[in-house]
Formats: structure tokens, C-alpha cells, sequence
């Protein structure tokens, strides 16, 4: 990333700008991925690129970007008060089936065993 890619991150104002930036430049952003996903937490308040963001990265190799999905997918669930965000992190991060193995993803995943609570306090 260059000096003027983080002059031009640090005008970002909800997130959309160093989402853009990751995904236009994925195959080149690893040295700089905890730079940007720092710049995504502090910028975006309200959760919704930084759940695009986990999603994306799960999409293109869960395993390389596990530790900045992680991070992504905890600031999300400070910043999506209203759960308008924090549903597509469930088919997005841990499947079409995470239902049928809730159960087991709550007791192995903290970030899972949070958002689950939080869309459903009394269980599905």
C-alpha cells in the first residue's frame, strides 16, 4: 500500500472506501490486511462493511484471513446494534447449515456463540 493509499483510506468515513481497496486489491494487500481492517473498525460504525468485509475474506481463503475475519467479525457485533448486518454473518462465515450445528459452533466459536445469542436470546 502506498502513502497516498493511506492518505486516501484515512478520509474514509464509514468504511466503503477500504472495503473497495481490499477487494480491488486482494492479491497484494496481505503485508497490509491488519492495517486496513484496523482502518474499517475505527471508520465504520455501524457494522455493515466490516460484515462485508469478514465475508468477503471468507469467500476468498477463510484459512489466510482467519485471524482478520475474526477481528472483523467481533467489531461487527459491537457496532450492529440493530442486527440489521450481523444475520449474513452466519451463512457467510459459518454456512448454509450453521443451524444443524449450532450446538457445536457455539461451544468451539466465541464470536459464534455471541452473534447466535444476540438474533436468538431464547434459542431458534
Amino acid at each position: 500500500m502506498t502513502e497516498d493509499d493511506r492518505k486516501r483510506l484515512a478520509t474514509d468515513e464509514n468504511g466503503l472506501l477500504t472495503y473497495e481497496y481490499i477487494a480491488n486489491n486482494i492479491d497484494t494487500c496481505d503485508e497490509d490486511i491488519d492495517e486496513l481492517v484496523d482502518n474499517m473498525i475505527r471508520v465504520d460504525l455501524s457494522g455493515q462493511f466490516v460484515v462485508s468485509a469478514a465475508r468477503y475474506l471468507a469467500a476468498v481463503d477463510a484459512a489466510t484471513f482467519a485471524a482478520p475475519i475474526d477481528r472483523l467479525v467481533a467489531a461487527a457485533i459491537e457496532k450492529d446494534r440493530e442486527h440489521k448486518y450481523l444475520p449474513d454473518l452466519l451463512t457467510g462465515i459459518y454456512g448454509a447449515d450453521y443451524a444443524d450445528r449450532a450446538e457445536e459452533l457455539r461451544a468451539s466459536d466465541d464470536n459464534f456463540r455471541r452473534i447466535y445469542k444476540r438474533l436468538y436470546p431464547t434459542g431458534l
